[in-house]
């Protein structure tokens, strides 16, 4: 979509409701009720029939994994350049920018959801740069630490994404993933730090909780 940047905000707000994130309520993000009923509103909205799944639009398990151990261990980040790919709502840099990153980038392909990190840090009082584009066949460029939360549940997008992460702790960077036991997510060379319990959604993930690991990717 091309719409100007305030109409977007408003497809955003307008479809979601600001509302804190269960298991990390120091952050709150917009956020839809339903899956089906938000992506059928905001390609209304848009006036398109063709939008991505609306993934922005919900606090997945992983990234509440992973934004849960960086506020809790805020040493992971603190003063280092931060790339959060596939970042969806903004949860993970989010939680990165609390933590207190220097710098925090947060990369997803979607429009929508790159509009909808500014709204979301804004609501946080923090500081994000949304980017929007497809990182994953690039480098991690100057990132001290690389975050990837809940991007394993295609095997494409697994691929490339491991294949990104790899390159980028062979170039220095520290690699943090979470995520909630994806079928797609080879753990191979990946340290488990620490596990949780999130409550999801039934519409989303058919059960009320999920255990989502967090990992570092370590060879």
């Amino acid at each position: 979509m091309s719409a100007p940047a305030a109409a977007v905000r408003r497809i955003i707000t307008a479809t979601t409701r600001l509302a804190t994130v269960p298991y990390v309520p120091e952050i709150r993000l917009q956020q839809a009720d339903d899956p089906f009923t938000v992506w059928e509103q905001t390609e209304q909205a848009a006036g398109q029939a063709t939008l991505p799944p609306p993934f922005w639009a919900f606090p997945w398990a992983g990234g509440q994994a992973l934004a849960r151990y960086l506020l809790d261990e805020p040493g992971r980040v603190a003063g280092q350049r931060v790339l959060d790919i596939a970042s969806g709502s903004g949860l993970v840099a989010i939680a990165a920018s609390r933590a207190g990153a220097r710098t925090v980038v947060a990369a997803d392909v979607d429009e929508l959801a790159v509009r909808a990190i500014s709204v979301n840090a804004a609501a946080n009082g923090v500081r994000v740069q949304p980017l929007l584009a497809d990182l994953l066949d690039e480098e991690a460029a100057d990132a001290d630490v690389v975050l990837c939360a809940d991007a394993f549940y295609e095997q494409e997008l697994a691929t490339r994404a491991l294949a990104f992460l790899q390159r980028a702790r062979q170039g220095g960077a520290a690699v943090l993933v979470g995520d909630p036991g994806r079928a797609f997510l080879r753990t191979a060379g990946l340290t488990p730090l620490a596990s949780y319990e999130i409550p999801v959604t039934i519409a989303l993930e058919g059960m009320t909780a999920k255990q989502a690991t967090v990992y570092e990717l370590t060879g």
